[in-house]
């Protein structure tokens, strides 16, 4: 996992080193601009909706969600991408937290009619993953849903072939979505659509426990 420090170091260049990997269809980020897209089509589909981004970065999705009129609530462990996401919302809710300490009391009193998340469950390991999902699922009002844009795949055969195509660049500090391991811990009720050969959205709704 990269450190705090680490991400503050690459916030003005992060969007820039998205583009490379997404444009060359590599490991980690082929498929982003879609992933992202589809996750932006899912949220419009209600108007001036609350919604909260885990891990929102330098604001690349939710900011255009905040143009769109939806409120939002977020939260990042890096400052400098913070500020540079406030200079995007400036009345946006922008909360500097670690996921791996649960969720912020400023968070867990709200209910939200979509929950994002992009490029970040992956920091935590598979048995917090389950356990972070089921508590953002209690924040979700009726008919709410998360989405959740990651490098993901739907066996762990899959993420097994990608990691040795990508041996040299692998970063074997992450922890991967796997779609049929999520799926059971879910109970069955979590749909995943793979975007590309390693990403894809998770869409999991509050009555999957």
């Amino acid at each position: 996992m990269l450190s705090n420090k680490g991400f503050n170091l690459w916030a003005d260049n992060y969007d820039k080193t998205v583009q490379v990997s997404e444009k060359n269809n590599q490991y980690p980020f082929a498929g982003y601009k879609k992933i992202l897209n589809t996750i932006f089509n899912e949220v419009m589909q209600n108007r001036n909706s609350n919604v909260l981004d885990i891990g929102f970065g330098t604001g690349i999705l939710t900011s255009k969600l905040y143009e769109n009129g939806h409120q939002i609530d977020g939260i990042d462990f890096a400052s400098e991408m913070i500020s540079i996401a406030k200079t995007k919302m400036p009345n946006a809710n922008l909360i500097e937290w670690d996921i791996s300490n649960g969720l912020p009391s400023e968070i867990t009193e709200n209910r939200y009619d979509s929950i994002i998340s992009t490029y970040t469950l992956h920091h935590l390991d598979d048995k917090e993953k389950i356990s972070f999902i089921i508590n953002l699922l209690s924040l979700l009002k009726k008919n709410g849903k998360i989405f959740i844009g990651d490098v993901s795949f739907e066996t762990r055969e899959k993420l097994e072939k990608c990691r040795l195509d990508n041996i040299e660049y692998w970063d074997n500090d992450e922890y991967y979505l796997v779609h049929n391991e999520i799926s059971f811990s879910l109970r069955n009720k979590c749909h995943f659509y793979p975007i590309s050969h390693c990403g894809g959205v998770f869409i999991i709704e509050n009555d999957c426990i």
